[in-house]
């Protein structure tokens, strides 16, 4: 079977191609710019800068620039819950008048007057990853986030054979993506009567550690274990994912509840091994920061591009993980 990654030229091409002109060359190299026009510079901002899944949205984001001939400037905030750093960041690449942006905007509301800003300030923006409130942006890239959260329902419902006691541990206030993926999940368990959501209204935070923490918590108030009364948990990110991973681990208890996550880590594709974790809901990183570069450029070569793409998820489990799809999915190239 073909790599998924082997295929993502090909269906960026079609989704981002209009009537405008080419810009690779025969042999598929980037076609260089004509003389006196300047290199594209294209400022790609995430969500933070820690996370496995940030590091494979750089090494998609670099290897459409290199195709592309631009360059691209990666730059944002340490942590995912610095609004005020990435808005700095934002707004200092609109004074240094990049070409373009592609950024994940930490919060759905408190970007949304800087993205203006720069649209304003004639810099197109892609939105990718996670949505932006209104319409002033040139693309949004990202999974189906509502989907992903409904493929964990599903995979918990199938798990629990339908019945049982079930925790969902939200990220943080403000970040379209998780709160989406939360609310696929619970659109599932309000068809299954004999699953009761015991807690969903408590927030792990943007770091592994305030995750355990809150992940600590919830164990201590409803239990786990044999006899004991949680059945199920979901996460809905890489960081709350982990965080509650190491809480389970911590007290003795992974393994018997079963467990249903987000985004993938060495460490969780080890614990999904180990039947730590009963499932995976997997974006396409590396394919978003791809895309996104490729969306920008795209439009600012006159091509016409589409306002939405939708960039994939599918889930891992230990039965599926070592076929090619999964495993590449698992395992995306990381920019170190």
């Amino acid at each position: 079977m073909k790599s998924a990654f082997f295929l993502i030229p090909a269906v960026v091409l079609l989704t981002v191609a209009g009537c405008g002109p080419k810009t690779t060359q025969s042999d598929g190299t980037a076609k260089p710019p004509t003389p006196g026009q300047a290199k594209l510079r294209i400022a790609v901002i995430p969500k933070g800068t820690t996370h496995e899944f940030w590091k494979s949205i750089h090494a998609g984001a670099d290897k459409a620039a290199k195709e592309d001939g631009v360059e691209i400037i990666w730059k944002g905030p340490l942590k995912e819950d610095d609004r005020d750093s990435q808005i700095k960041v934002v707004e200092d690449f609109i004074v240094d008048k990049v070409s373009g942006m592609v950024l994940a905007p930490l919060d759905d509301t408190a970007l949304r007057t800087p993205v203006s800003e720069a649209v304003k300030s004639g810099i197109p923006v892609v939105i990718m990853d996670s949505a932006l409130k209104g319409e002033d942006y040139t693309s949004f890239v990202a999974t189906d986030n509502f989907k992903g959260g409904v493929l964990a329902g599903k995979r918990m419902v199938e798990l629990l054979a339908g019945n049982g006691r079930v925790v969902m541990m939200r990220y943080q206030e403000g970040s379209a993506s998780t709160h989406e993926r939360e609310e696929g999940f619970l659109s599932v368990m309000k068809n299954e009567p004999a699953i009761q959501v015991v807690s969903s209204n408590q927030y792990g935070g943007a770091t592994t550690e305030s995750a355990q923490k809150t992940g600590e918590n919830l164990l201590a108030r409803y239990g786990t274990g044999p006899g004991r009364v949680l059945d199920g948990i979901f996460c809905p990110n890489e960081s709350t994912t982990f965080g509650m991973l190491r809480a389970l681990q911590d007290g003795g208890h992974a393994g018997y509840v079963r467990f249903v996550g987000f985004d993938s880590s060495p460490k969780l594709v080890d614990a999904l091994k180990a039947g730590e974790i009963h499932g995976l809901v997997l974006q396409n990183p590396y394919k978003m920061g791809y895309t996104g570069v490729k969306t920008v450029v795209a439009h600012l070569r006159g091509e016409k591009v589409q306002k939405r793409i939708d960039t994939g998820a599918s889930l891992a489990t230990k039965a599926n993980m070592d076929t090619p799809e999964i495993k590449e999915l698992l395992e995306p190239p990381r920019f170190e």
